[in-house]
């Protein structure tokens, strides 16, 4: 599989890349939000550029009890398997950033969370959203709702890669291509997903793990965010998709395991 660059900032030889070749337990960690944010903010993963971080991050050990080096796993684990399942993939950059960042797409503020911009080839991640999660769109959190956050941009990677991204978006409403673009990316998520074990990164997932995932799917949906920020749907304007079939394009990836499936543009929503 090969594909071509797109223009749209979406969102919304493994050897290189960087550390941690040891196993993630996806268990609990002492860091709060702060902390993370004062590590990471700024950093750079992914693109075999070597950093204090990276240095750091070097054990199962540092991978479970830090939360920065738990979100390199989950990086490092996510390239692994579409370097293997892309002919021609490239390593994106993931840059975690507080408050607002510059990129090819321009300048970015949290308020647009996390994003990949096909210019750069850069996946964005705004380090509030984790909380913004869990706070304000009723999330349960947890580390492996993270890591659905992180696989669903590098899903965006992958279409970049693959020539599936357009100028524009796709526009809006509930089948734009906007939307089929979105749930493609939550289905590759799910593919990863299906994966993760087998990139030799991570143990094997739980239920709980999997829900954590599903349940951050669904908090992002257009339907819940628009009932909760202008108390009626309107899925005219809708971008992302519905909960409902965020989960299920997340389930379809995760079941199959083959991103021959994840395909949303020819499937009736």
């Amino acid at each position: 599989m090969r594909g071509k660059g797109g223009a749209i900032a979406a969102g919304g030889g493994l050897g290189g890349i960087i550390v941690l070749v040891a196993v993630l337990l996806l268990g609990g960690s002492p860091q709060d939000a702060a902390t993370l944010t004062g590590i990471l903010d700024g950093t750079t993963v992914g693109n075999q550029q070597p950093n204090d971080l990276t240095q750091e991050c070097q054990t199962d050990v540092d991978a479970n009890a830090r939360d920065d080096c738990r979100i390199i796993g989950y990086v490092n684990s996510i390239q692994a398997y579409w370097e293997g399942a892309v002919d021609g993939y490239t390593l994106a950059p993931t840059t975690f950033f507080d408050g607002a960042i510059s990129t090819g797409c321009g300048q970015a503020t949290s308020a647009v969370g996390p994003f990949y911009c096909p210019p750069d080839t850069g996946v964005y991640i705004d380090l509030g959203f984790f909380d913004t999660l869990e706070t304000q769109f009723g999330a349960e959190g947890g580390p492996f709702a993270e890591a659905y956050v992180i696989a669903h941009e590098y899903g965006h990677h992958v279409q970049n890669l693959l020539g599936v991204l357009t100028a524009g978006g796709g526009g809006a409403g509930a089948e734009s291509r906007a939307v089929r673009t979105e749930l493609q990316a939550d289905c590759y998520a799910g593919v990863w997903a299906a994966h993760a074990v087998d990139t030799g990164y991570l143990d094997p997932l739980t239920q709980d793990q999997i829900g954590q995932a599903l349940d951050a799917a669904s908090a992002v949906g257009d339907d819940r965010i628009q009932e909760q920020t202008q108390g009626q749907v309107t899925p005219e304007t809708w971008t992302h998709g519905s909960s409902a079939e965020r989960q299920e394009w997340f389930r379809t990836g995760l079941e199959s395991g083959d991103p021959n499936d994840c395909d949303t543009f020819s499937a009736d929503l």
